[in-house]
């Protein structure tokens, strides 16, 4: 059973992982392996504990410990589980609490980009995304609309963050994902070649004059097919959409130029991931 423990020292060091710490110290980069980052909700909380991973501690308002957060308090093991009442907990987060629960977990080792695509017939490549928000929403269409597995490039902000975790709503839990980087998979090369030899065809997502429609038939048709998302305003680079078999664009109307990358990824994952 978790360990319940009433708060009674803000600077308590146990609670700097909620408080005080931000999300580069939370990812650890200089040690990954004691990388932690901040599930938020009971729903959210019990996708990762499905998923696997690893819950250190957690922060729930003393409400929904016989409450919401029952449930996963019983799956949570011997940990310790800090309490206080509502206004306790805003003034000591700066927020107020989703369901009144925060879990700090884990990280995981993640996969090489040939595992985390085993058996997928239609992936996301995210490029230099790095709004925490939309790189959430994006992973929660993907979840929803029959995408396989969401590759990001190095720039991209990470799904763990906390805000990615609660917008996708634990979304990035059920969906393979990894960066590209090292030498073998770098991005775009050889990160793109990498797609085309495990039998991806490639299609940007761009407003170009030689684009294709997003319901082209030969498009929706590719066996494998790897959907490639640029950044907030720039969109994809050039170099990028050049290397790509397709270049695919979203019909507009009322003389509006593009979408935000999240609204344009779930029309795309709609209408390509739909098989």
């Amino acid at each position: 059973m978790p360990q319940i423990i009433e708060i009674t020292d803000f600077y308590a060091p146990e609670l700097d992982v909620y408080a005080r710490l931000n999300e580069n110290q939370l990812l650890n980069r200089a040690e990954p392996e004691k990388g932690l980052f901040i599930a938020e909700s009971p729903k959210v909380v019990e996708r990762a504990m499905n998923a696997g991973y690893e819950p250190v501690s957690m922060l729930v308002e003393k409400k929904h410990i016989d409450g919401e957060a029952k449930e996963v308090l019983a799956r949570a093991g011997e940990i310790p589980v800090y309490t206080a009442e509502f206004e306790v907990l805003k003034q000591l987060t700066g927020f107020a609490l989703t369901r009144g629960v925060l879990c700090a977990m884990r990280r995981r080792t993640l996969p090489k980009v040939e595992d985390a695509c085993q058996g997928a017939r239609r992936i996301a490549i995210l490029e230099n995304v790095m709004n925490p928000t939309n790189v959430g929403a994006i992973f929660r269409s993907a979840a929803a609309l029959n995408i396989d597995a969401v590759l990001l490039t190095p720039a991209c902000s990470n799904p763990l963050y906390r805000r990615a975790v609660r917008v996708s709503m634990g979304t990035v839990f059920q969906i393979p994902w990894t960066y590209f980087s090292g030498q073998e998979a770098s991005w775009p090369h050889p990160g793109i070649d990498v797609l085309k030899e495990m039998g991806f065809k490639t299609a940007a997502m761009a407003l170009c004059h030689e684009s294709v429609s997003i319901d082209d038939e030969k498009l929706m048709a590719e066996d494998k097919l790897a959907i490639i998302l640029g950044t907030e305003g720039d969109g994809l680079a050039t170099a990028t959409i050049a290397d790509c078999d397709y270049t695919v664009k979203i019909p507009m109307s009322h003389g509006v130029d593009s979408l935000n990358v999240a609204a344009a990824s779930a029309v795309a994952f709609w209408q390509l991931g739909n098989r």
